[in-house]
């Protein structure tokens, strides 16, 4: 039988219809530290740290006697920090836009500037993570105080490491944070000692724990020359920890401080749409937060 008296492949797909999805984009992650983190609201984009002079008893008289109390009782005095560090949020934004001939002329079976709002709020909210890590201000990484910084003893992230790390956020720590390759490491150092990490289920995931702590997976933390850091912290405003800060209701809010907005069509016909995120974090005592550095990621060891 000749091709032409039969329906070929290609003429029939010309009437089927195809199954889409919407774009992919393979930069998104899970983004474990902005759910982790306990979110504080501010006013006024500011939040401001107060703090007492002596994180201690110098200087302050209490009595503890069971004598009589027929004496004077002695005086405390409570001093306050005179100039407390303030934190601004910041923004991460971009602008989108959308020929109108393009999202009027194809806008089925896919709006396409919803399509288009959805993957760059996605990248949006990456770089806030990373920024949370990162910036120079606030990043968890640039407010860790020089005594609550450790480094590896031979490089590669042993047990006795992260035990060091614990015990320089020893008043309720709340998870480890940590690149995959460290965390990789992590593991491989285990496994070569004989102690594999137990495991446990957070937000329907596994993650490897060390003495009941999550090593929470995050790559905002980069590696450098096979080193990168690892982060252990405590959080929440009630624990004098880390928490992250942000302002609700703002205009065309879409998410927690998160907006979306019109900004009008040009003279070439193009729709502009406004992405605008504001965040910040604030660590509210120095011991609330740890890093293990020099954190090597490329060590293997071979088994006989």
């Amino acid at each position: 039988m000749s091709n032409h008296t039969r329906l070929g492949a290609q003429a029939a797909r010309q009437l089927a219809n195809t199954t889409k999805t919407p774009p992919q984009w393979g930069g998104a992650t899970p983004r474990w530290l902005t759910q982790l983190l306990p979110w504080t609201p501010v006013e006024a984009g500011t939040y401001r740290v107060n703090k007492v002079k002596n994180g201690d008893l110098a200087g302050v008289s209490i009595e503890c006697s069971s004598a009589s109390m027929e004496k004077p009782l002695p005086v405390a005095a409570v001093d306050y920090e005179e100039h407390p560090r303030e934190y601004t949020l910041c923004t991460v934004s971009t602008t989108v836009e959308v020929s109108t001939r393009i999202s009027d002329l194809y806008r089925s079976p896919m709006d396409q500037v919803k399509e288009q709002l959805t993957v760059v709020v996605e990248m949006v909210k990456e770089r806030q993570e990373d920024q949370l890590i990162n910036n120079e201000n606030y990043g968890l990484l640039n407010s860790a105080v020089p005594s609550m910084k450790i480094k590896t003893r031979t490089g590669a992230p042993t047990p006795d490491d992260l035990d060091e790390l614990i015990s320089k956020v020893w008043k309720e720590p709340s998870f480890f944070l940590a690149h995959p390759a460290a965390i990789a490491a992590f593991g491989r150092e285990c496994t070569r000692r004989g102690v594999p990490p137990p495991t446990t289920n957070l937000f329907g995931s596994q993650f490897l724990t060390w003495r009941g702590l999550p090593l929470i997976a995050c790559d905002k933390l980069r590696v450098d020359k096979h080193h990168t850091n690892i982060l252990l912290m405590r959080t929440g405003e009630k624990k004098r920890g880390v928490t992250g800060l942000f302002q609700p209701g703002i205009p065309g809010e879409v998410n927690p401080s998160l907006s979306v907005r019109f900004m009008g069509i040009n003279q070439r016909g193009a729709a502009s749409y406004l992405v605008s995120l504001y965040c910040s974090a604030a660590v509210l005592a120095e011991d609330a937060l740890g890093v293990l550095e020099n954190v090597a990621v490329d060590k293997y060891h071979e088994y006989k």
